[in-house]
């Protein structure tokens, strides 16, 4: 009899245990359903936003949400990371034409530690990329979904952390191209100061060669503001792709 007891309460717990299991994947079906619907004419992270908020409950969604706000806590944080890079100084105007000797000569330094400071930037990017990634997939495993459904959602975060990766790099590479040139230009000055003049706010050296150097160093200044101006709008079109990945990804 005990035997028969045993026996019974084991089926019983393993109809019960497949119960739960198709009601998790029903009501994981049911939460598909409302987010598609949810997402299906949001076109920007403003409606994005929004519409997040209407299903607080949705554990799809609240992947999304995560998703969404680990891109932009990353960008943040990355930002922030280039600011501390460069010398406080260098975020104040600076009047090339008015500068003494001493000046050039700190704007120098300060532009050399800026450029070197690099590398340093690149490694703790990626570094808060990474723990980023280990929070995101521990914050999605708590809250119960499918592992399938889990898995899912780390391939994508990789994905988004690789566009990340790449924009910040891009950014990083232009940062540094700016505060070369700025560096060359300054370094020009220090070398001919004394000999030079200033008319109407413009340079005007004895040698057409330096104003040659000078002018090529202040040209690609130029032209490391306008990539880092591009950037922005890449990064728009990045933002874009991944809010399109997202509905991609809530219709299973």
């Amino acid at each position: 009899m005990p035997l028969i007891l045993i026996g019974v309460f084991a089926i019983a717990c393993l109809v019960a245990l497949l119960f739960l299991g198709d009601l998790a994947r029903y009501q994981e079906a049911g939460m598909v359903e409302e987010s598609q619907a949810t997402l299906r004419d949001v076109n920007d992270y403003q409606q994005l936003d929004q519409a997040l908020k209407q299903h607080p409950a949705n554990r799809i969604l609240k992947l999304v949400a995560l998703a969404n706000g680990e891109a932009a806590a990353v960008d943040a944080a990355a930002r922030k990371l280039l600011d501390e890079a460069a010398p406080a100084t260098l975020a104040k105007p600076f009047d090339l034409t008015a500068a003494s000797r001493s000046d050039l000569d700190a704007l120098r330094r300060d532009l050399k530690t800026a450029e070197s400071n690099a590398a340093t930037v690149k490694t703790r990017t990626e570094a808060l990329i990474r723990a980023k990634r280990d929070e995101l997939e521990k914050s999605a495993r708590s809250l119960g979904i499918e592992s399938n459904t889990v898995a899912r959602f780390m391939a994508a975060i990789d994905e988004q952390h690789a566009e990340i990766a790449t924009l910040a790099a891009k950014t990083l590479a232009a940062w540094s191209e700016y505060y070369g040139a700025y560096e060359k230009c300054a370094a020009v000055l220090v070398r001919e100061f004394g000999s030079y003049k200033v008319t109407n706010g413009q340079f005007i050296f004895r040698l057409q060669p330096t104003a040659d150097s000078y002018n090529a160093a202040l040209g690609a200044m130029a032209a490391a503001q306008k990539r880092m101006a591009d950037l922005e709008d890449e990064k728009t079109a990045v933002r874009q792709s991944q809010l399109n990945r997202w509905k991609k990804f809530v219709g299973g």
